[in-house]
């Protein structure tokens, strides 16, 4: 599930749905319903927003570094096209059903870690009936090593516990499982955390870089230069990617953010060496000021 570093909290109003308040394996659940929108909510662990759901409109994006990962996701094929997608971290579920929204017919499986979390979401988030989207709760590299070779066209990264993600999910190793799943050609997006001096994320390039041949990465212009904690996101396929158009739909964002790729992107690494699982550490986790 992801943190987003970034979010607005919904107004309360009068004689609107009340939150649902649970806990889950990794820490205290509130779903809290946007007052903005009818049946959206947002899902908070342990007070730091997650995931935004909309049940009317799963098309629509609300978080930052979610609208980021929509863009990829509309960019992976042609539109319209079904996907065979991965989802590691599901959180509320909110990215599979985009892509059940925007691209019916599309096979997908998430790997979400918090049992209790899924039961929660499944229960008062449910899944539209038709959507073809397998849940398995297990860890992210277990579950992904059940995945048959060749068979996603896009696995989504996106798993944090405690803020962080966790070490095993950073290495060379992990992306070798990646790419064992994906189809020719297929795309890896990863939702990265990280803030000054931004070693975790200059690392996690050049890891990426070790195990595929195109690169780019989408973020706000003052995380990239090391001004804030944030998020950013890891495009990689053996494939050219669509970075013009990925850079167009970035920049007209609420919050714009700048595509960096080629040789700019190797420069921003800094010398920084590939991640083997033997020196991996999770990424550092937030300051507190960070989601208030």
């Amino acid at each position: 599930m992801g943190r987003s570093a970034r979010s607005r909290s919904p107004r309360r109003g009068r004689g609107a749905a009340e939150a649902v308040v649970e806990q889950v394996d990794g820490g205290l659940a509130q779903l809290i319903p946007d007052r903005d929108r009818p049946r959206a909510w947002t899902l908070l662990i342990d007070g730091a927003p997650q995931s935004h759901v909309g049940l009317d409109d799963p098309a629509y994006l609300s978080f930052e570094y979610q609208r980021r990962l929509g863009h990829v996701i509309d960019l992976a094929a042609p539109e319209g096209r079904p996907l065979h997608a991965v989802h590691l971290g599901g959180g509320a579920l909110t990215l599979a059903r985009y892509v059940a929204a925007t691209r019916p017919r599309s096979t997908q499986q998430v790997v979400e870690r918090d049992a209790a979390l899924v039961q929660l979401v499944r229960r008062e988030l449910p899944l539209d009936a038709n959507a073809r989207i397998r849940v398995r709760s297990a860890d992210a590299r277990e579950g992904l090593a059940k995945v048959p070779d060749g068979w996603a066209d896009l696995v989504i990264a996106d798993v944090f516990s405690g803020a962080r993600t966790p070490a095993h999910l950073t290495s060379t190793e992990f992306l070798d499982e990646v790419r064992r799943v994906l189809k020719p050609g297929g795309v890896f997006a990863a939702n990265l955390a990280d803030g000054p001096p931004l070693a975790h994320l200059r690392g996690q390039i050049a890891t990426a870089t070790a195990r595929f041949a195109q690169l780019a990465l989408v973020a706000d212009p003052a995380v990239l230069r090391g001004k804030r904690f944030g998020n950013a996101v890891l495009v990689a396929s053996d494939l050219p990617l669509p970075v013009a158009e990925l850079t167009r739909r970035a920049a007209s964002d609420p919050h714009p953010g700048r595509v960096e790729h080629g040789r700019a992107l190797a420069d921003f690494t800094g010398g920084a060496t590939p991640v083997t699982d033997t020196a991996a550490v999770a990424s550092p986790a937030p300051p507190p000021s960070v989601f208030r």
